[in-house]
């Protein structure tokens, strides 16, 4: 399965989630039916990744966690935030970066429509 047909996947689940709760509910809320509605499908999901710093050939863990990965190819965070400024965004590449993905997605809950609360980003390697 690709990158994209992965993405796919995702934004229909977080379409049918939106549509069942609403906005309103933590960030791990969502991420646990996040989580199930992809497992469901058959997708091999990890959460809470930790995602160590490499810099000059040491690795330090700073603290840094995936919210979910989605076949070890496309990261999902998961917002519940007024409006996505530029640091989950910067955030979100950053972790492309450091693990080689080319897809991510920035998925904000806290909107009235799920469709503004998406945010597709490409690591270009």
């Amino acid at each position: 399965m690709t990158e994209n047909e992965m993405g796919t996947l995702i934004v229909d689940s977080a379409f049918e989630i939106h549509t069942h709760i609403g906005p309103g509910l933590l960030e791990s809320a969502y991420q646990k039916c996040l989580i199930h509605e992809l497992e469901n499908q058959g997708l091999n999901v990890l959460s809470e990744v930790k995602l160590p710093l490499r810099y000059k050939g040491i690795k330090f863990d700073c603290g840094y966690r995936i919210d979910i990965w989605v076949h070890k190819k496309v990261i999902v965070e998961v917002k519940m935030v007024d409006t996505l400024l530029d640091i989950p965004k910067a955030q979100l590449l950053t972790y492309l970066k450091l693990t080689g993905c080319k897809l991510g997605y920035l998925l904000n809950f806290k909107t009235s429509r799920m469709k503004s609360g998406i945010k597709r980003m490409v690591n270009k390697l």
